[in-house]
């Protein structure tokens, strides 16, 4: 399986059902989200669009995907919002097709372009890796079945502190507060109020945004 062969599998209305683990906290988090996923043609205006922000050729693009999703926290706060959409873009290695870049319009932790590093492994699950300059997250995907799809991703934050995400995926369609100082703190006394604030700005990291 190439890179373009996993989007046009993940095409269709998915619900998302995870948990996260604050390891830092020892917490753990629930949350669901509903995903829309649309492979994208190479010559699909918003992917030459975004080859054309990194300042990379379109014609060596595949293809990519439009994702939409709306999706909710156990530990949302009344205005928190967890909805959106993106685009991206897949640029294989000239050398092997199985491998690449994956450019977005803009990343979480940055708002500016980014791009991240892909590879389908043995198993022909995707892992992606995406830099950022404050933390740096891996993100596994693979297929169980045509309508179940699982996904593990790890965050590591400047600091060494992580948290790591387990997502069970199943097909339902067709194809504010002050931070927390951690200093010298007992973190498994905190309250959750406490660890609320402290992980709210990384709990719903992914580079797909889902």
């Amino acid at each position: 399986m190439d890179v373009m062969e996993f989007f046009q599998l993940s095409t269709g209305r998915w619900r998302s059902e995870r948990t996260t683990h604050h390891l830092a906290f020892k917490r753990a988090e629930s949350g669901a989200s509903e995903i829309h996923v649309e492979a994208l043609g190479h010559d699909h205006p918003q992917i030459i669009e975004i080859c054309n922000l990194h300042h990379i050729e379109p014609r060596l693009a595949v293809g990519g995907a439009f994702v939409s999703w709306k999706g909710e926290m156990g530990w949302d706060r009344d205005d928190e919002n967890h909805e959106g959409s993106t685009v991206f873009a897949l640029i294989p290695a000239a050398d092997h097709p199985r491998q690449g870049t994956l450019l977005r319009e803009q990343g979480y932790a940055e708002i500016v372009p980014v791009a991240g590093q892909y590879h389908m492994d043995d198993d022909d699950a995707l892992v992606l890796t995406t830099e950022y300059e404050t933390m740096s997250v891996i993100e596994r995907f693979w297929f169980a079945s045509p309508s179940l799809r699982v996904r593990t991703s790890t965050l590591k934050r400047f600091g060494g502190f992580s948290n790591a995400t387990f997502c069970t995926e199943f097909r339902i369609g067709d194809p504010s507060g002050d931070c927390l100082s951690l200093e010298g703190a007992d973190l498994s006394t905190l309250t959750t109020d406490q660890v609320k604030n402290a992980v709210e700005p990384t709990k719903y990291l992914s580079f797909f945004g889902w």
